[in-house]
């Protein structure tokens, strides 16, 4: 039976050659394998070499310093093909100053083409990312100026005479990956890991191009003693295996831990009031955005804003029994952390795969979405992608928003110095923010309010001083909050008229109540 070589993160880096397509496999810096990545970076600052590499990525893979960063040097990285940089600020730079080539594939998108590319389909095919700035009639989710000359990644093709998307395969000759246990024949587990991710399907992606997988591994055990249902991937597909030699610095189970049993589901931890929010503005836009909820909804929480916010009021409502939270890692329930820790949950009562979570997310849709944004304008399309000059990426963002039933976007009024407080269920701007964001012409469409109202989608934009909802006739102010003037506080610092709803009203003054819950289990259940 075919075994994979044991070998040290130096040999590992040794095996990759110049002009190589590698496709690594991680979300933040969860299932990162540092001990190969950075002996890569390593050899390549020592003698040049690996380099004019193409880096393939689905999700973003970094703490702001560790996981993909290490491939951030010019010479070394020639082209990246991934779906976010967020939390990645020398890809950023990279990209922007146009030292490399850059494109970005909606991330469900791509956790699933890599199950199209192992089936040898002629690419993944999906009504995800039309009309938004994926679309090669747009941008063709190019993120720079020397990008834009480049070929396509992707195209649209009419089928029964309807438009789809079609991500077209990516060749890979590496793919890296992270399991917890691997066996003496290579057998991998996942069993500690805070996510499930593709692991499987970018694996076999990489062997139908002919390309080799080397994993890294915490725990070696003798042949034979996994249960064949723990093995995430056989060991016949595993060319290289890199035992971790210091777990607690490049095997962490996330950015801020080594390892806490109870983000990958081995037990359940008790919740108690420290785990409640201070009052911020934050907290209030949460609390209003959970207000769109109805009892036995489900729904998805996205970076930023919501991820930060949603699974601590939740909580701290009561109302964890009423609703199902989920995250595009693939957590059901529980109380997500949020930050640079994006994508992991203590006690979730599922965790599917990566690609198995967009099956629902593409297909069926959440019944509500909370999602971050950075710009909207009179027709409700939103920037959530390139914010300033740094390009983000989409992340899920393009993904879960396209099918969701419920749209619901959370963001500050206004941007860089915002200060408020509360008092008397009253909302009192202590100092305006200098950065605009309803303005008429938004950066890159993320979200295409335009697509969205022919499907009838519901939409709303939420903040701590007013709420706008998507309509037939374009974007709508439906409330105001207590204390806020309409003039100075709203109409003034927008760049264009939105229209305003004839039964205006105020925001509800409990959102704003700074002790204890607010009453969102009456208000989900009386609906």
């Amino acid at each position: 039976m075919k075994k994979p070589l044991f070998i040290s993160g130096e040999e590992a880096a040794d095996m990759i050659q110049d002009d190589s397509t590698i496709a690594t496999i991680g979300m933040t810096l969860v299932s990162a394998s540092e001990t190969i990545l950075k002996a890569i970076e390593t050899r390549f600052l020592n003698t040049g070499s690996p380099n004019h590499l193409t880096l393939v990525h689905s999700c973003g893979q970094s703490d702001r310093d560790r996981g993909i960063q290490h491939f951030s040097h010019e010479k070394m990285l020639y082209r990246i093909i991934g779906g976010h940089w967020g939390l990645q600020p020398r890809m950023m730079d990279l990209i922007a100053n146009n030292k490399i080539l850059a494109y970005c594939i909606p991330q469900g998108q791509f956790a699933q083409l890599y199950r199209s590319m192992a089936g040898g389909e002629p690419g993944k095919i999906t009504k995800v990312g039309l009309g938004t700035f994926i679309d090669p009639r747009i941008e063709g989710g190019k993120m720079n100026d020397i990008t834009k000359s480049a070929p396509d990644i992707m195209d649209v093709v009419t089928i029964d005479g309807e438009e789809y998307m079609r991500y077209k395969p990516i060749p890979l000759d590496y793919c890296i990956i992270r399991g917890t246990y691997v066996d003496e024949m290579g057998n991998l587990t996942t069993d500690e890991e805070a996510m499930r991710l593709e692991v499987l399907p970018a694996v076999m992606a990489c062997k139908k191009f002919g390309g080799k997988v080397i994993a890294q591994a915490k725990y070696k055990v003798n042949a034979g003693t996994l249960h064949c249902k723990r093995v995430t991937v056989p060991g016949i597909f595993i060319d290289a295996v890199v035992m971790c030699p210091n777990p607690e610095e490049d095997h962490r189970q996330t950015h801020s831990f080594a390892f806490d049993p109870a983000y990958c589901g081995d037990i359940k931890v008790p919740v108690n009031t420290s785990d409640a929010l201070p009052m911020t503005i934050r907290k209030v836009i949460g609390r209003r955005a959970l207000m769109e909820l109805s009892a036995n909804d489900v729904l998805n929480v996205g970076t930023g804003i919501p991820n930060d916010v949603v699974g601590p009021i939740i909580t701290e409502e009561n109302v964890d029994d009423d609703v199902t939270i989920t995250v595009e890692s693939g957590i059901y329930g529980g109380i997500p952390m949020g930050g640079i820790d994006f994508g992991i949950a203590k006690n979730n009562f599922a965790l599917l795969r990566h690609d198995e979570q967009f099956d629902y997310y593409n297909g069926a849709g959440v019944d509500v979405t909370y999602m971050g944004a950075g710009e909207v304008d009179a027709d409700g399309n939103v920037n959530a992608t390139r914010l300033g000059s740094r390009p983000t990426g989409a992340g899920g963002f393009i993904d879960i928003t396209t099918n969701a039933k419920h749209v619901v976007f959370c963001s500050s009024f206004t941007g860089k110095g915002l200060e408020c407080s509360f008092e008397g269920g009253r909302l009192h701007i202590n100092k305006e923010g200098t950065l605009i964001k309803f303005v008429n012409k938004i950066q890159q469409i993320s979200y295409n309010g335009e697509i969205a109202r022919k499907k009838h989608q519901k939409m709303h934009y939420i903040t701590e001083r007013a709420v706008f909802e998507l309509r037939p006739e374009g974007l709508v102010l439906t409330e105001i909050a207590p204390g806020i003037d309409l003039q100075s506080q709203i109409l003034s610092l927008m760049e264009f008229q939105p229209i305003i709803s004839p039964t205006l009203k105020e925001m509800n003054p409990s959102i704003y109540r700074e002790n204890g819950p607010f009453g969102l289990k009456d208000f989900i259940n009386n609906k």
